[in-house]
């Protein structure tokens, strides 16, 4: 037997109404709002390889599409983090984490 839902509820109801999605979407805004803060000191040619990962207190990462990318970053990671700290974010660390994609 299918068991039917009596309403469907939209995305932005179901944050209002579950007080966890609400603080997932808000470190998603957060995590975004820090990359485009910094989006500007990562070279273009890198910033297709790199998104807005998760933020962990004053721990914020990066996630990255490869290795070289990463090696790259790594070497911006305190002008990104003296940034976000100007800006008024508490960031202690950036952190890279390398995205490996599956192949089939």
């Amino acid at each position: 037997m299918h068991r039917r839902l009596a309403s469907t509820v939209t995305v932005h109801q179901a944050l209002g109404d579950s007080p966890s999605l609400a603080r997932l979407s808000e470190r998603v805004r957060d995590s975004n709002q820090r990359f485009h803060a910094i989006e500007a000191l990562i070279p273009t040619g890198l910033r297709a390889a790199i998104k807005a990962g998760p933020v962990d207190g004053e721990i914020w990462c990066l996630l990255v599409s490869s290795n070289a990318a990463a090696a790259k970053i790594r070497q911006l990671i305190p002008l990104m983090q003296a940034s976000l700290i100007r800006q008024g974010w508490q960031v202690a660390s950036i952190r890279l984490k390398i995205l490996i994609e599956k192949r089939q």
